[in-house]
């Protein structure tokens, strides 16, 4: 513990800690490698910090609350007549607002700036709200809020007032996002106009064909999209070399549930600057009701985007290479955000706010074809709820880069890495994963299908082992309700996950374990330090039983979280404390087994597997051999039972063997000099060796000499016991 502890970046902290007072936004530019999230154009308020006269809901983080899909959990209920009143941030003259009414309700909200009611008022609805999906298990009625936007019509300024009134209808309120939205920009010369096509920027003329027009005759060029409202009734097919780009996505409106959907494309597409609004109301997963659906073709980009009300943000399969998706936003979609399905290379997804997503807001899905060399960085996530912020699902050299996410749901972690497969073929994750810089904030769930919780930084073992190299770096994880890091075969067959190293990460207030292990694998950890930590450090309980061992290599400089959960057959609950462990347990069962030599599979796991009818066997004809076993925190071992199997086909022998202890798993000290010890099936093949008092040892080791019965040191079960 002597080592150096690598800091985290301040600014890491410092945005965690700004998430949890309920004010989070940036207006200037920050380096990638010194802070998490996007750069954002607007500063959030949660609404449970404003004035207000209705009623402050949550905290809570069960499944199926409105509390528990609001930022940080909480949020502001109006009846009508009721008002929640905001000190603004910063300079704006628009605001964005969460918020939620009951099911099958639409109405208003007033606006007030300092006290004068605006002619303008907010509507709020129902309509795309209150989705089911019932053919995803553990799924509920989810997806309580929506976003609506006003322009102002004036100024504000920091410390102005903004007030927002029910009206005919009860509202839940849960953010607001306060921006100074710039004019509208002006048409790039040579560009094609979709109104010199006939686009009708009042809403009310389908402008379908007025679009494909311009497209057609801005081939290597610019299709303008004007300030105004368009309405788009089909897809739009064969884009390529060409870029859309509005006046702004407060300025330029595009009305549809269907944007481009195209298998292929030559590539150099640019959308860029305009909003895109559908009227997705239901998740049907066979419905391409997506921004973009497909391919946008090699080199292309899209930037500057609001896009809202869709199943998807963009579902991309087919030829994506070097795609960059950044500076967007993505609110309100029925299921992902973003998901790269297979076959993305070099493609780069960074600086963009996803709220309100109801699957992971961020995904790629390696089906099909690996996604390659791709990456997910300074992202804004809040709100997922019903997956991840960040899922990856297989592929080859992937990155998960300097993202802040807040508030997962059910089903979900902040980030997942994974080998879950839903379909064939799948490519497994290979090469090496980075996840590096990531800020999660009240991240992780109770999965109602596992009956157990979800980790903040979940690594998933799902349908096969992990080989690749995962690399989790630089981590600071705030108030989850569960565990900080999570290692588990979420289908149950207790596939490893192996090849994991955890290095630098600060962990703050979890509800139960800063590492959850519930697969055999192994993982080092280094520079973690832990505060307010629930129950224990350490769960380490893999599944099914038997299926092997998960070793923690402590690598150094980790503090708060050296203590195990007591009982694998329980789940310990959030802020229960580890509860008294039976003292009458074997402290040895189930814990990490090494020894200096095997012989073919008689590994050194059989002797605490609780099964006296298998057994580890040293590598044979090799004398001296150690066989050791890590308590997993320093216990006063007052007695060793060792065990052969007791079948009669295991005829009486005499081994010599001395007892060895340690706190540090370096240093050994001999606790029981060697002896001879006599293992007769006619007593149960079963030797006790009793400990001298004052024994204190944390890894306890056998050395043993001697086997008249075998040219080997054997053993079906060693029991350690406190008394």
């Amino acid at each position: 513990m002597s080592r150096s502890v690598r800091s985290m970046p301040a600014a890491a902290v410092a945005t965690a800690v700004a998430l949890a007072a309920g004010l989070l936004g940036a207006t200037t530019a920050h380096s990638a490698a010194s802070a998490a999230g996007a750069d954002l154009p607007f500063t959030s308020v949660e609404a449970e910090t404003a004035t207000s006269t209705g009623t402050r809901i949550g905290p809570d983080h069960t499944q199926g609350t409105l509390a528990s899909e609001a930022s940080g959990r909480q949020a502001v209920r109006l009846a009508a007549g009721q008002r929640v009143e905001f000190t603004v941030p910063r300079t704006a003259n628009a605001v964005n607002v969460a918020y939620s009414v009951p099911d099958g309700q639409s109405g208003t909200l007033d606006v007030y700036v300092n006290g004068t009611k605006l002619a303008k008022s907010l509507p709020v609805t129902s309509k795309y709200s209150y989705v089911d999906t019932s053919w995803i298990a553990g799924a509920k009625t989810h997806h309580f809020y929506d976003n609506a936007r006003l322009l102002l019509g004036r100024g504000v300024q920091a410390g102005d007032k903004v007030a927002l009134q029910a009206t005919s209808t009860q509202v839940t309120v849960d953010v607001a996002d306060f921006e100074q939205v710039a004019a509208a920009g002006t048409r790039p010369a040579g560009s094609v106009s979709v109104t010199d096509k006939g686009a009708d920027p009042g809403g009310q003329g389908d402008s379908t064909q007025a679009f494909r027009d311009a497209i057609s005759a801005a081939q290597g060029g610019v299709v303008w999209i004007p300030p105004g409202d368009y309405r788009i009734t089909s897809s739009l097919q064969g884009v390529a070399n060409v870029t859309l780009q509005g006046a702004g996505s407060w300025h330029s409106v595009v009305h549809t549930s269907r944007f481009i959907d195209q298998s292929n494309s030559s590539g150099g597409v640019r959308l860029k600057d305009f909003a895109v609004l559908g009227e997705v109301t239901e998740r049907v997963d066979s419905n391409p009701d997506n921004f973009v659906n497909g391919s946008l073709g090699p080199n292309s980009g899209v930037s500057g985007m609001w896009i809202q009300h869709l199943k998807v943000g963009l579902w991309l399969t087919g030829n994506n290479d070097n795609l960059v998706v950044e500076n967007n936003r993505i609110l309100d979609t029925t299921a992902d955000g973003l998901n790269l399905n297979g076959n993305a290379r070099g493609v780069r997804v960074r600086n963009n706010f996803l709220r309100n997503n109801g699957d992971d807001a961020l995904a790629m899905w390696s089906l099909y074809a690996p996604d390659t060399n791709s990456s997910f960085e300074n992202n804004t996530i809040t709100q997922p709820n019903l997956a991840n912020g960040i899922a990856v699902y297989g592929g080859t050299d992937i990155a998960v880069k300097n993202n802040l996410i807040s508030d997962t749901n059910a089903l979900g972690s902040g980030i997942a890495i994974s080998n879950q497969k839903f379909l064939d073929p799948f490519s497994p994750l290979a090469g090496t994963i980075t996840v590096s810089g990531n800020t999660l904030v009240r991240t992780g769930a109770l999965n109602p299908n596992w009956g157990h919780p979800m980790g903040a930084l979940r690594v998933d073992s799902y349908d096969s082992a992990i080989e690749a190299n995962v690399s989790i770096t630089n981590t600071t994880i705030t108030d989850s309700p569960y565990s900080a890091f999570e290692f588990v075969s979420g289908g149950g067959r207790g596939h490893a996950t192996r090849n994991i190293t955890v290095d630098g990460a600060t962990v703050s207030r979890v509800g139960t374990v800063v590492v959850q292990a519930e697969t055999p694998g192994a993982a080092r950890f280094s520079n973690v330090r832990a505060t307010g930590v629930g129950v224990a450090g350490v769960y380490n309980c893999p599944y099914p039983t038997g299926s092997g061992t998960f070793t923690l290599t402590d690598g150094g400089g980790n503090s708060g979280w050296d203590s195990t959960w007591s009982n694998c057959n329980a789940w310990p609950q959030p802020g229960s404390g580890n509860p008294d462990p039976d003292p009458a347990r074997n402290l040895a069962k189930g814990r990490t087994a090494t020894a200096s030599g095997s012989q073919d599979v008689y590994t050194p796991g059989r002797a605490v597997d609780g099964d006296a009818n298998t057994y580890w066997e040293s590598s044979n004809n090799a004398f001296p051999q150690n066989w050791t076993v890590d308590l997993g925190s320093t216990q006063p071992v007052r007695r060793v039972v060792l065990k052969l199997p007791p079948a009669a086909a295991w005829q009486a022998r005499t081994q010599t063997l001395s007892v060895q202890g340690s706190t540090d798993g370096s240093s050994y000290s001999t606790v029981v000099a060697s002896k001879d010890y006599r293992f007769d099936p006619a007593s149960g093949n079963t030797v006790t060796v009793t400990l001298p008092g004052g024994t204190n040892l944390r890894h306890l080791r056998l050395h043993v000499t001697a086997n008249t019965g075998w040219p080997a040191a054997q053993f079906s079960e060693v029991e350690a016991y406190l008394s």
